[in-house]
């Protein structure tokens, strides 16, 4: 049988971490194996665990989730699990590499445990609340993409800007009509061209998230 999903809880709020941990183990393919009210431990439970998944706060005492993220994110699948909606924070925790972003509140139970076993394959799962923060902070204040300056096709431009909104590749293929297998031809296409390795890196760059544009 497959192993199943471990996962560390880092909260400050204990009735958030005992919610997580009852949903979470409610699942066979789902384990719980610690929990950290801050950061600091965190980071030092996620090096002594080794877990598949860290669901992480944001806003705790000492180290910070994004803080904490940028330590973990090297070795472990880190999705941020917060109540904070805040634009600069969210563009931070992508740009450290963290595997994804969600909103409380915004998304139902089954949509977390979804998440979880997403983040474990390696793959980004930045929610809706975080992508529309995101691409609304860019649309006011930032130009459009320049596809041209990573060397996109136009195409390829368009799935990358459908990929930022927070598309998944089945939903990017309907829009495109295109097979999913060519969206998956395409992305690995660009992931290259931008030197990025994940989703997330895609979207933090594309957005504008790290500050500065791959010009090589």
């Amino acid at each position: 049988m497959t192993e199943p999903i471990r996962v560390l809880i880092i909260d400050d709020n204990p009735v958030v971490r005992l919610g997580l941990r009852n949903l979470l183990d409610a699942h066979d393919t789902i384990t719980v194996v610690g929990e950290a009210d801050n950061g600091d431990d965190g980071v030092r439970m996620n090096s002594q665990l080794s877990p598949d998944v860290v669901l992480c706060d944001v806003r705790m005492p000492g180290l910070d989730g994004v803080g904490a993220a940028a330590q973990m994110a090297p070795t472990t699948s880190v999705v941020m699990l917060t109540y904070t909606d805040d634009l600069d924070t969210i563009r931070s925790t992508i740009a450290s590499g963290a595997k994804g972003y969600l909103v409380h509140g915004a998304h139902q139970p089954d949509e977390i445990v979804a998440a979880v076993v997403t983040a474990a394959s390696g793959s980004s799962v930045l929610g809706p609340a975080a992508s529309l923060a995101l691409l609304s902070g860019t649309a006011a204040s930032a130009p459009a993409v320049d596809h041209g300056t990573w060397g996109l096709t136009s195409r390829e431009g368009e799935i990358m800007a459908l990929v930022a909104k927070g598309l998944s590749n089945r939903d990017i293929a309907k829009a495109c009509f295109l097979a999913e297998k060519t969206v998956k031809n395409h992305i690995n296409n660009i992931f290259p061209k931008l030197g990025v390795v994940t989703r997330a890196e895609a979207i933090s760059l594309w957005l504008g998230a790290t500050g500065s544009q791959n010009t090589t």
